[in-house]
């Protein structure tokens, strides 16, 4: 089997079962939640200056470190529960060499991951601008400020879904692939800021705030890089461990 048609039977794998759909219902669930927030949220003084300039708004409408997150989670359980049920099998048998299915079932989860990334952020930012006008406002972002707030929950998601596969991979439990994710993205990276200040600029929810354009942290070029790294890094060594594993 060609690569190509692996990948397109990984995507019919996660578009053919409830695990997307589960994902984008949250997904909605997060926007009217924010939603709400804007509505019936107020300072100490009653007013309402969490969302009076465009910067207060940037930073409410962004939505990249929770599509990297939530994205992990979907990557770490779509790997993971291959195994658990045992479908990594005939996907292995269609092709010997393993980092070519570990590749095309990477290559899946990105595109799923950038797809839920781009509709947790298009569904943050509509949610955003519909219930603004209820909080006597209105959307002040530019049309540059979307597009960078929206490019970079669609790559924060793909990132952090090749993130979350990578560790379900090496983990094979969905529970413990879910764990790992918690402890590598959630847990992990604020002890080791408490452990070093050096490290603040690079993990991933500065990472995730310099991409959407709010101060702080490296810049959008840097968080990229270091952020790919982030995603690769167990991508790579989940494709060392299959190959030298048995699947079951």
């Amino acid at each position: 089997m060609t690569w190509f048609r692996l990948v397109r039977a990984d995507l019919r794998k996660i578009t053919t079962t409830r695990l997307l759909w589960g994902f984008l219902a949250v997904l909605a669930l997060i926007a009217a939640l924010n939603a709400s927030l804007i509505i019936l949220a107020t300072d100490a003084d009653g007013t309402k200056g969490f969302i009076a300039t465009a910067e207060d708004q940037r930073t409410l409408l962004a939505f990249a470190y929770n599509a990297l997150f939530g994205t992990a989670l979907f990557g770490a359980i779509a790997a993971a529960r291959e195994y658990a049920h045992n479908t990594i099998v005939p996907t292995m048998l269609l092709a010997p060499r393993r980092h070519v299915a570990m590749l095309a079932q990477f290559a899946a989860v990105l595109v799923a991951g950038a797809v839920l990334g781009l509709a947790g952020g298009s569904l943050v930012m509509i949610a955003g601008a519909i219930s603004m006008p209820f909080a006597d406002t209105t959307l002040l972002l530019s049309v540059g400020t979307i597009v960078q707030l929206l490019a970079a929950t669609t790559f924060a998601g793909a990132a952090g879904a090749v993130l979350g596969a990578g560790l379900g991979a090496i983990v094979r439990n969905p529970g413990g692939a879910v764990t790992s994710v918690v402890l590598v993205v959630f847990i992990g990276p604020p002890m080791v800021v408490q452990m070093t200040t050096a490290a603040a600029s690079w993990v991933p929810q500065t990472l995730a705030a310099s991409l959407s354009g709010i101060a702080g942290g490296s810049g959008a070029a840097a968080a990229v890089a270091v952020l790919a790294i982030w995603a690769l890094v167990p991508a790579v060594i989940a494709l060392g461990v299959v190959s030298r594993r048995d699947v079951v």
